[in-house]
């Protein structure tokens, strides 16, 4: 009977360490940053590509991205969170460092890199799950949104 006993807990433990090993390295999503102008006037100043990956492990959702060839200097990047193709509320803000800034002459501001980390409601992460965030990155001649991008679910591939 004992070593029933012992399998059965060495079993389990194993099951709880792999799963345990599956919450820790997360969920992936992805987004692509380009610009979106909403009218003919906007279409001037805004310009750019990027690019995002997000990992939500437990409640914890990391964000990192960069982006390049904007025509202004980055000012603010944010997680808004709505429907696929429509404007909605910031609910975290990402840290904005442009490339080129420490001491180097000439730097603009109009690369660099965006990242944090933000804590999510299960709510949250449900809507996640259904693409109902998006990174927007403002820079000083497009200060509604110069990049957008919504985070979608990347594929487990095996």
């Amino acid at each position: 009977m004992t070593r029933r006993y012992a399998a059965a807990a060495i079993a389990a433990f194993l099951v709880c360490l792999a799963l345990s090993a599956g919450a820790q390295s997360g969920k992936s999503y992805k987004a692509r940053l380009s610009p979106v102008p909403m009218d003919a006037s906007m279409a001037a100043t805004v310009s750019g590509l990027g690019s995002v990956t997000a990992t939500l492990a437990a409640s914890k959702l990391t964000i990192a991205g960069t982006f390049d060839g904007l025509k202004s200097p980055a000012t603010i990047a944010q997680v808004h969170k709505a429907q696929r193709g429509i404007r909605g509320p910031a609910v975290f803000d990402l840290k904005v460092v442009v490339s080129g800034v420490s001491g180097v002459s000439g730097a603009t501001g109009t690369s660099g890199t965006i990242g944090g980390t933000m804590d999510m409601t299960p709510q949250q992460a449900a809507d996640l799950d259904k693409g109902w965030f998006y990174v927007q990155l403002h820079s000083e001649k497009a200060p509604d949104g110069n990049l957008w991008g919504w985070l979608v679910p990347q594929e487990t591939r095996r």
